[in-house]
């Protein structure tokens, strides 16, 4: 991000109360920080509880608490906790996402693949389907739903990854239809090469399963990126801000690419 323009968008979000999984680090962690800047109460959680315990020093005020998205159970409970404690749910914000394995098709265990629907898909429903209730009832709320470029493009050897993707993309064009009548606006975000730890350790593995240095790999990625360079995690906050705000009041069922313009992947 440029030093001389602000970090995240200058909207008001005072009031707002707000929901973001795997927030410990990365996008998520950067989503939380914009929305505080803006105002809004903020609750989030993650699978590292030492992780999200040192992100008090960096989102002030916000609730926070161990949570295994990858358990529909636990992530309602978590929801309902926070929509107990705020009074309500305004923004539901599902980042959690995990990369699933590097892979050919025959070398994917199912155990990999549940993994990965686990996390990246059933999270989302379990979150949505606590939040909802209340948002109906006072008929106004928002749903952001994490997907990944992969949710438009072909993805191969990360088959699990790029279905349930995919599948985030279907479920939040479906939930938009669903819920539109109540005023709840549902769209997805598709994230492209984030500069992140993560993206860093996929670079890795698919180096390693092509057989070519890391450095290579990474080439390869922003090759077919038009802008030729990675997305800043605060890009993406800033999308989520401005869907979240009375400026986005009325984006819904869309899948919004904040990727450089990527064209193919890798």
């Amino acid at each position: 991000m440029s030093t001389s323009s602000p970090r995240f968008l200058p909207v008001s979000l005072a009031g707002q109360r707000v929901v973001i999984t795997a927030a410990a680090a990365g996008i998520g962690h950067t989503i939380a920080e914009g929305f505080l800047a803006c105002g809004a109460r903020v609750a989030v959680c993650d699978i590292d509880g030492e992780a999200i315990d040192r992100a008090g020093a960096t989102l002030p005020g916000a609730i926070r608490e161990r949570v295994d998205v990858g358990s529909a159970d636990d992530t309602s409970a978590f929801v309902a906790s926070v929509d107990r404690a705020f009074g309500g749910i305004d923004v539901l914000v599902n980042n959690a996402g995990i990369a699933g394995p590097t892979a050919n098709v025959e070398d994917v265990t199912p155990e990999s693949l549940d993994e990965t629907m686990a996390v990246n898909v059933a999270s989302q429903f379990a979150a949505a389907r606590a939040a909802v209730p209340g948002m109906k009832s006072r008929r106004s709320g928002v749903i952001l739903n994490l997907s990944s470029i992969a949710g438009r493009l072909a993805f191969a050897m990360r088959s699990p990854y790029g279905a349930s993707k995919w599948a985030v993309v279907g479920f939040s064009k479906s939930l938009a239809a669903e819920l539109g009548r109540f005023d709840i606006r549902v769209n997805a975000i598709l994230p492209g090469h984030v500069r992140t730890e993560r993206f860093d350790r996929v670079v890795q593995a698919k180096a390693a399963a092509k057989g070519i240095e890391v450095e290579d790999m990474r080439r390869e990625y922003l090759s077919v990126v038009s802008l030729q360079r990675n997305v800043e995690k605060e890009d993406i906050a800033n999308m989520a801000l401005y869907l979240a705000s009375p400026f986005g009041r009325n984006v819904t069922g869309q899948a919004i690419s904040v990727c450089g313009d990527v064209h193919m992947m890798r």
